[in-house]
């Protein structure tokens, strides 16, 4: 429960040093009392520390440390007043920072009828890169719990949307958009994080045992350390080529394979099942003639063939020239309703 009363204004005094006042900001994305070393200063010193929110995570913390903090939330006068005669006043903000206080000394220092302590914004605690994604799953957490619809969903019904999501993606980076890019990353990553979060679940219908979004973390994690030994490790790669050499071999020995067409998947669109087939062929030295066969379709095989060799993706190929296709009916249509 936030206190809004019972704030004790400084003494009077005829000092005229007009104090200081810290608004100390952090992150609920970092765990509670890992403040910064600067934070812990400006505490200890501090002639007094105040707080709106009694349910700040920080406080425990700061009291164990010896710091004592008052539950309270001035105005901005009575927080200018309390710092008369030189005091240090901290005030420990949400995560969302207190518009109203900040909003309030921003018009006392406007008015020019007030002398102004100096003000301080000390940030205590940072977000690190990636921070943003653990309100990402407290979201999808929550969603899952209380939407009627995502609470219902299993692994099979959201596939659709994970392939749609995918070609979003990529018809956004073939356009050049970025903020169309920005945003289709964003929902193939909402497709990831649901799919993990419906996992947690587990099935004991079905004997499948639950994992979390921190296991396809580290997974992922696990799998990049490994395959990158020119990074993590002693091996040494000072060409794509190079780097490519380091991929299959280890994901040869991980997969043990006894075939190089395993692990492609044949759902996916016909020119890139073809072009794929080719490249492992490619790449394991094999020496394969076509099937031969009549129609269109042996045409397009041999056609995807000879694009990967040249080192053409003829699925990418093939939209850029649909997409001229589209402009040139485009034009026509215009044309005739002109």
């Amino acid at each position: 429960m936030n206190a809004t009363s019972g704030f004790e204004t400084a003494p009077e005094t005829d000092e005229t040093d007009p104090g200081r006042v810290v608004l100390l900001t952090t992150s609920h994305r970092v765990a509670p009392g890992l403040l910064s070393w600067p934070a812990w200063q400006v505490l200890h010193a501090a002639d007094r520390v105040l707080c709106a929110d009694g349910a700040h995570p920080q406080l425990p913390y700061m009291r164990e440390a010896g710091i004592s903090v008052e539950e309270t939330a001035p105005t901005a006068g009575e927080l200018v007043d309390a710092c008369a005669g030189g005091r240090t006043v901290v005030v420990a903000t949400t995560g969302e920072g207190d518009p109203a206080l900040t909003d309030g000394l921003a018009r006392l220092a406007g008015s020019g009828r007030v002398r102004m302590p100096e003000l301080e914004l000390l940030p205590a605690s940072y977000d690190l890169p990636g921070a943003r994604l653990l309100d990402l799953v407290q979201v999808m957490d929550r969603i899952r719990l209380e939407c009627p619809w995502s609470s219902r969903q299993t692994h099979k019904g959201l596939a659709k949307y994970g392939i749609e999501e995918a070609y979003e993606l990529v018809e956004a980076i073939e356009e050049g958009d970025r903020d169309e890019l920005r945003e289709e990353l964003g929902d193939v990553l909402l497709q990831v994080v649901f799919h993990a979060r419906i996992a947690e679940e587990g099935s004991e219908e079905e004997g499948t045992a639950p994992f979390s979004i921190d296991d396809v973390a580290a997974g992922i994690v696990t799998k990049l350390i490994h395959r990158h030994p020119h990074v993590f490790g002693d091996e040494t790669a000072s060409t794509p080529e190079d780097v490519k050499e380091h991929w299959l071999r280890t994901k040869a020995q991980e997969k043990r394979r006894t075939s190089v067409t395993e692990g492609i998947p044949l759902g996916q669109p016909a020119l890139a099942l073809a072009a794929k087939l080719a490249s492992r062929v490619h790449t394991a030295g094999f020496d394969v003639p076509l099937p031969q066969g009549e129609g269109v379709g042996y045409e397009l095989l041999e056609m995807a063939v000879r694009a990967e060799a040249e080192g053409v993706d003829p699925e990418a190929a093939l939209r850029v020239a649909a997409r001229a296709y589209r402009d040139a009916v485009r034009v026509r249509e215009g044309a005739t309703e002109g």
